[in-house]
């Protein structure tokens, strides 16, 4: 009875995998973006019948502080810990977003997948900048983070080139628009997972 069981099981589980496989994809991309910031773009993605795209993500992004004062400098310290804890504007985005894939070729090993969404985005800048004169070997200010949450409308359009149906790269325009801040910029990146249906 057991094995029977046994069995039936793994004949059904093989028959919603292939159900699975027939009509949806699901992989994993990540990216290294360039733009007023840089940063990663870490998404995990679905595609239902080669049509509609689906995305839940997670971006960090950073760049040299606009209130930074021009004789700031992180010292030896900084130096020797290659800038890790030198002060950064932060950027950080948790997003969902869906679009609609266009394939651009009769093969379909590239498409276009116009993603656009939404963020839960948060903000930390340095601020209150107080210069310390007695500073030899560290950073010559004080400064401390000043945080704050925002939301944002995320437009991600991606040029998609699934080279197999386990791998592929693709290169992803974004545009980040909330009421504090701004974020443009380009990624480039992998893809990993089951990108393509069996039905192509």
């Amino acid at each position: 009875m057991k094995v029977i069981l046994l069995l039936l099981f793994c004949i059904s589980v093989n028959s919603v995998n292939a159900q699975f496989d027939e009509n949806n994809s699901i992989y994993y991309s990540t990216e290294l973006s360039l733009g007023n910031y840089i940063g990663l773009d870490l998404n995990m993605n679905y595609v239902y019948k080669d049509k509609y795209s689906f995305k839940i993500g997670y971006s960090g992004n950073i760049r040299k502080p606009k209130s930074q004062p021009e004789d700031y400098t992180s010292g030896l310290t900084g130096l020797f810990l290659l800038g890790l804890a030198n002060p950064y504007d932060q950027l950080e985005n948790y997003q969902i977003g869906m679009g609609n894939i266009i394939n651009l070729n009769s093969s379909k090993t590239i498409r276009l997948n116009l993603l656009a969404g939404l963020g839960y985005t948060i903000i930390r800048e340095p601020e209150n900048w107080v210069r310390n004169n007695d500073a030899f070997l560290a950073e010559n200010y004080n400064w401390n983070y000043h945080k704050h949450t925002t939301v944002s409308f995320i437009i991600n359009p991606k040029i998609e080139f699934p080279i197999s149906r386990i791998y592929g790269f693709t290169i992803s325009p974004m545009l980040q628009i909330n009421k504090d801040n701004l974020y443009f910029g380009v990624g480039i990146g992998n893809m990993i997972g089951l990108l393509k249906s069996r039905r192509n």
